[in-house]
């Protein structure tokens, strides 16, 4: 949209709604944490209620205006970047809790709840919202449906779409849709709640949730094994969900440790450094989990472990897990966040293993996961004197490589960072070309001007 313009309806049509056009801020709302785009958005705007995000997306239509849903900015696929004049609606401003129902142990939520906000209200109730993450004290509840966010518990609490028992959803048109109203059966045909979960806002701008919490687990215990191989990791997951309830089973590397341990200030957990480590929380069991440390000593897996004998030492242990992230940032890591069935988990490591020695022996690579899930987190690091944009397109060579193992494996190439810019070339070997076609018939359905989020997910 031509300046003039733009100028013309922030005096009138648009004049009533805050917003900013201040470099600063065009730079700070237009990103994520993917650091490969130059955000170049023209205004954001940052509405108090749903009303007026409805008249923002009204003026866009009328005016073919492509527009950038903006939450807590916390993903790492350039999902919520805006690098050709669109307009950024920031949800910051709908951090409301509203009602909270505890016959059906519902809430009414904005868009802009931080995700830990929600967290503290759950057990301010007795209850618990059990999605979680490293960026829970920053990221939106928004922008969590809208990728279907999952993280260090999915392995027993599954999924942010479990959770949603209701949206509000502004369209492309300005039209506000109400899905599902908190219904736990409702078999009227498909269910449209569940397009949106996950749509990386393609479809539609959700503004509100009414979001299910549940009762917390009993005493829970943490537990941090090191290893001694890769295969090890698998061994010892499948003798822990033997023995254990498992509420997470958390997976890292040596690299991926000392990079924690040099950011946050930590001491080795452990006297010596040993290849890989597992982190586990789990139903309070002391009996079970020291067989299940007897196990893998005795069968040359497990190398040492230390069982938190406190909430403080549970808490000190799970940094070094939940720091990775935090700790190679200013790296400006190349991220796969790849997955396969848990069954493939360790044939799939193994032969990425074998692959990231072959193809990346400059490059240092930093590996975490969610191996309950069979989810995995692979990092490469940019080096200090490699412009960005040569980094890039160097990772970029190797994932024909890297997704070729995921798609002969049946697997995904985003299990929860969603697709955005940066996973958009490779959808290709996740879903198959029928899929793909009906991916593009959905979004026309739902805005054919293609306004929404334009150029993300698909074409």
């Amino acid at each position: 949209m031509l300046a003039d313009k733009l100028t013309k309806l922030l005096k009138h049509e648009l004049k009533d709604i805050a917003h900013s056009t201040r470099p600063a801020d065009l730079v700070h709302f237009g990103q994520d944490w993917t650091r490969f785009y130059t955000p170049n958005p023209s205004v954001i705007f940052y509405p108090d209620n749903t009303e007026q995000v409805q008249h923002i997306m009204r003026v866009a239509y009328e005016n073919d205006q492509a527009v950038v849903p903006s939450g807590g900015r916390t993903g790492y696929s350039a999902g919520a970047v805006a690098t050709d004049g669109e307009w950024v609606i920031s949800l910051v401003r709908l951090n409301q809790i509203g009602d909270f129902n505890a016959v059906n142990q519902t809430v009414q939520v904005g868009a802009g709840v931080i995700t830990e906000q929600l967290q503290i209200f759950a057990e301010e109730q007795g209850l618990m919202y059990p999605v979680d993450f490293a960026s829970a004290g920053s990221s939106h509840i928004g922008g969590n449906i809208a990728t279907n966010a999952g993280g260090i518990k999915v392995l027993r609490y599954g999924l942010t779409r479990d959770y949603v028992m209701g949206l509000t959803v502004v369209m492309a048109d300005g039209e506000l849709l109400h899905l599902n109203k908190g219904l736990v059966k409702n078999a009227t045909g498909p269910d449209l709640r569940h397009l949106m979960i996950g749509s990386e806002g393609i479809l539609g701008i959700i503004v509100a949730a009414e979001m299910k919490l549940i009762k917390p687990p009993p005493a829970q215990m943490v537990m941090l094994l090191s290893l001694g191989s890769l295969a090890a990791v698998m061994q010892t997951f499948e003798n822990a969900q033997r023995r254990l309830t498992l509420s997470s089973f958390e997976f890292f590397s040596d690299r991926a440790l000392k990079r924690v341990m040099a950011h946050r200030s930590l001491d080795n957990p452990f006297d010596d450094v040993h290849p890989f480590y597992v982190l586990l929380e789990f139903d309070e069991d002391e009996d079970a989990a020291m067989a299940v440390f007897e196990d893998g000593l005795e069968a040359g897996e497990i190398t040492d472990g230390i069982i938190a004998q406190s909430l403080d030492q549970a808490e000190q242990l799970w940094q070094y897990r939940e720091g990775i992230s935090e700790s190679i940032a200013e790296f400006t890591p190349y991220k796969n966040d790849i997955s396969v069935t848990i069954d493939q988990v360790t044939d799939f490591m193994q032969r990425l293993d074998t692959l990231l020695v072959k193809e990346y022996p400059d490059f240092e690579t930093i590996w975490f996961g969610h191996i309950g899930d069979g989810n995995l987190h692979l990092n490469i690091l940019k080096p200090d004197k490699l412009p960005v944009a040569d980094f890039k397109q160097q990772c970029e060579t190797v994932n024909d490589h890297v997704y070729g193992l995921i798609r002969d494996l049946g697997g995904s190439i985003s299990a929860e960072h969603g697709v955005g810019l940066l996973k958009k070339p490779y959808l290709s070997y996740s879903k198959s070309a029928a899929e793909i076609k009906l991916l593009k018939a959905i979004k026309n359905s739902f805005d054919s001007k293609g306004i929404l989020n334009s150029g993300k997910v698909i074409d």
